[in-house]
């Protein structure tokens, strides 16, 4: 991650360095294309330059379509065959309290004020189905920031006749639309004003001068927050954390100052802040993040401050606690290891600047935010956007559980002889199906999130999942486990193309938190059989290398297909001849299909 990119940033200096830092980030590897439609409603060049150095940032490479000066609704509503050629993956409307076309006036009663209400969000919700229906992709919608100024001051709040009741009401609606339509997400402006200083966001000279809707210095703020959205959509969250403890979960050294003297709990200023932190982290549990230690500590120490009577967090809430006197660097890589997850996947919190420093060094990918004083670490990482919600599943509250159960797993593995007899031990059942409704949006989900395990890394949309589904050309399938320690919820997704007597897997990703299960073998005895029922006689599936996924380089091997081709990116093509029959390659696994 550019270190120029990570907030809190220097706008200033951005804009000045945007294309040097372009330049930089296009040599990164790996980058992922996506075609992204900015519909304005007032000025956005600038917004798409600093929109494209965050998501370069984060792994994407975007292609845009920008709509000319206030064209979002023509372009939206009579089409543009610039926009229909780009086919977008997302579609950005970018409209702000410049583009309501009317206000109350102070003489209109209550059912004139409802009526121009009405006729206001009905020209927003007409244009977002109509880009539903001709795009099928998700839709980021601005909602309205508050006026620069209060006619009525502040009854401007409360009265009907008042722009800050009024912008409140509409943005009301918005919400309800976003409620009700999945694929639909409100990119938060209001809050970004109010949040940036209202007074300097909505500075009139900008919007006469140059008709944009903020100031120029708000720019890069305002499209860091729209690219939070866009990489949460295509999987680039972080998801866990890497928590210091000394001065960072609590005041003071536990070794030194011993478990008594931590400044934590209601009794001090400080203590407040400190249990403050600790109760904002403990929240991310339940979006799904992962709470892990690493500190330079004894252990029992480590263990002994997390049992202070005051703390909020103790040693259960958190996965991994390494607290020894190894390098940090080390510590995360290991752990990374353990949780078979990315260490990109993290994000590094120390007061230390010199702990953040080397891990910048040594693990590239990893933000090691800088947090300042302790009251501001809410504020830093928060802003940060590490782990930004576009969809929360039951799968998400449950992870914290998932992977406590996974170090059980490894715990049991341990008292037996033979790998078979544990993993009979567990006594899984799975289930493999082709895609249902229930679980559309966690199948998008997991195509945009697995990096590791994803043969192919193509990336879908809720409605790509679900058209896909429903084409009789098309074969599906999603996998279920479960066992003795609990449901892991849905961890393997496969789409393969029927092409005559061939069938084509252009996907197969499986979550990395059942690896070495025989998920995977699982999952190709019930494709074969769903080929065999239609006559397919030959299987053929992809490998695609990226800097992440090698680690299923070989599956096709595995799987005793035959590597038919290999071109000049290393990109591999394997056949697996059925006509003749398709020996099963599991046998630890209860399967119901």
């Amino acid at each position: 991650m550019h270190i120029l990119l990570q907030f809190p940033f220097d706008s200033q200096l951005l804009l000045r360095k945007r294309k040097s830092i372009k330049k930089e980030l296009l040599a990164s590897p790996g980058l992922m294309e996506k075609h992204i439609a900015i519909l304005g409603g007032s000025t956005a060049h600038d917004i798409k330059d600093m929109l494209e150095l965050f998501l370069l940032d984060q792994g994407i490479l975007p292609v845009f379509f920008e709509s000319e000066y206030n064209q979002y609704w023509q372009d939206a509503m009579f089409g543009n065959p610039e926009l229909e050629e780009l086919r977008p993956d997302i579609i950005f409307i970018h409209t702000s309290n410049r583009n309501i076309t009317g206000f109350p006036d102070l003489e209109d009663s209550a059912e004139a004020v409802d009526s121009l209400l009405e006729q206001e969000y009905q020209h927003f919700e007409v244009m977002w189905d109509k880009l539903r229906e001709a795009y099928h992709c998700p839709i980021i919608q601005n909602n309205f920031e508050y006026p620069f100024y209060r006619l009525l001051g502040n009854r401007d709040v409360s009265d009907i006749h008042g722009r800050t009741n009024f912008i409140t009401r509409l943005n009301q609606r918005f919400y309800e639309y976003a409620q009700a339509h999945e694929q639909f997400y409100i990119h938060d402006i209001n809050y970004l004003a109010a949040d940036y200083g209202l007074e300097k966001w909505s500075d009139p000279f900008y919007w006469h001068m140059y008709k944009y809707c903020c100031c120029m210095d708000a720019i890069p703020r305002l499209a860091f927050s729209v690219s939070n959205i866009i990489k949460s959509l295509f999987g680039k969250n972080k998801k866990a954390f890497a928590l210091d403890l000394d001065n960072t979960l609590w005041g003071g050294i536990v070794g030194d100052d011993g478990v008594e003297n931590l400044a934590i709990g209601p009794e001090t200023s400080m203590g407040q802040v400190y249990t403050e932190f600790q109760q904002y982290l403990k929240a991310h549990k339940k979006l799904g993040v992962l709470l892990n230690v690493v500190s330079k500590n004894e252990h029992e120490n480590a263990i002994a401050g997390l049992k202070h009577p005051d703390s909020v967090l103790t040693p259960d809430d958190f996965i991994s606690i390494k607290a020894n006197w190894e390098p940090k660097s080390r510590n995360l890589v290991q752990m990374a290891e353990e949780l078979s997850l990315l260490p990109e996947s993290f994000v590094f919190v120390d007061d230390n600047p010199a702990e953040r420093a080397i891990i910048r060094q040594q693990v590239p990918g990893v933000p090691a935010p800088e947090i300042g004083e302790v009251e501001h670490y809410i504020n830093v990482i928060d802003r940060s956007g590490f782990f930004e919600v576009t969809n929360l599943s039951k799968d998400d509250f449950k992870r914290n559980e998932m992977y406590k159960e996974n170090a059980r797993r490894a715990e049991l593995q341990a008292n037996f002889g033979s790998y078979e007899d544990y993993l009979l031990s567990l006594k899984m059942a799975a289930t493999i199906r082709p895609f249902e409704s229930i679980y559309m949006s966690r199948i998008a989900q997991l195509t945009n999130k697995s990096n590791q395990f994803n043969l192919t890394t193509k990336r879908y949309t809720q409605e790509e999942i679900e058209a896909a589904a429903v084409d009789p050309d098309t074969v599906t399938l999603y996998g279920r486990l479960e066992d003795c320690f609990g449901d892991n919820g849905v961890v393997s997704v496969v789409i393969a193309e029927v092409k005559g007597d061939t069938l084509d897997i252009i996907l197969w990703l499986m979550s990395c938190r059942v690896l070495k299960r025989d998920m995977e073998f699982a999952m190709m005895d019930e494709l074969a059989a769903k080929a065999q029922r239609r006559g397919i006689k030959k299987l053929v599936g992809h490998y695609y290398p990226t800097p992440k996924n090698a680690m299923v380089k070989d599956f096709y091997a595995l799987q005793g297909f035959t590597k038919a081709d290999k071109d000049e990116q290393g990109n591999t093509r394997w056949e697996l001849d059925i006509s003749e029959g398709y020996k099963k390659k599991q046998h630890v696994i209860q399967v119901q299909n």
